[in-house]
């Protein structure tokens, strides 16, 4: 199984593979093949996926590119190269791939027949999910008898910003937050 290493604190040389993985993000294809994922890739089943991405189609290689992209930064994460928590601070795109890719990667993984498809992936994006969705419950679970209006709709529960902050019009601050 693979494991996420948290480093206690962050180097010069996480900063630079950083920065090195972000002009790989930057580059036109690459740009290209993200764009399309954020825009199309919304598969709820492997039919669906099959109907987005047909075998040999470029939006199959827009997919098989962005998911190989993130899997390989995961595997850093993983094995404990890269810092984890300057990670998640600075990608959050490995988000939401991992969340776009979840619905349907057992699916995937069977029709390879690779179960060890996208692992590091799914264990740096759970663990990158763990923490917001359980800060996010105990937040609701403290604001549940609070409401925010905007434009004459009521929203119990407003979104979660940055650290934990609520955002949005007319959203209140909690200082014990």
């Amino acid at each position: 199984m693979v494991r996420c290493k948290v480093m206690s604190q962050a180097t010069y040389d996480d900063v630079n593979l950083i920065l090195r993985l972000y002009e790989l993000r930057r580059e036109e294809k690459m740009r290209s093949a993200r764009n399309w994922f954020v825009g199309n890739f919304k598969p709820k089943s492997m039919a669906e996926y099959q109907q987005i991405c047909p075998m040999g189609s470029e939006a199959n290689a827009f997919a098989r590119q962005v998911t190989s992209y993130w899997e390989m930064v995961s595997s850093f994460v993983a094995a404990g190269v890269l810092n984890q928590g300057l990670t998640f601070e600075n990608n959050r795109e490995l988000l939401l791939v991992w969340m776009r890719v979840e619905p349907i990667v057992e699916e995937i993984r069977t029709a390879f027949k690779d179960p060890s498809y996208l692992k590091n992936l799914e264990t740096v994006g759970k663990a990158y999910v763990r923490p917001r969705l359980f800060g996010r419950a105990r937040y609701l679970s403290r604001r549940s008898h609070l409401s925010v209006r905007t434009r004459g709709s009521v929203f119990l529960y407003p979104a979660i910003g940055h650290r934990g902050r609520a955002r949005g019009a007319g959203a209140h601050r909690d200082p014990a937050l």
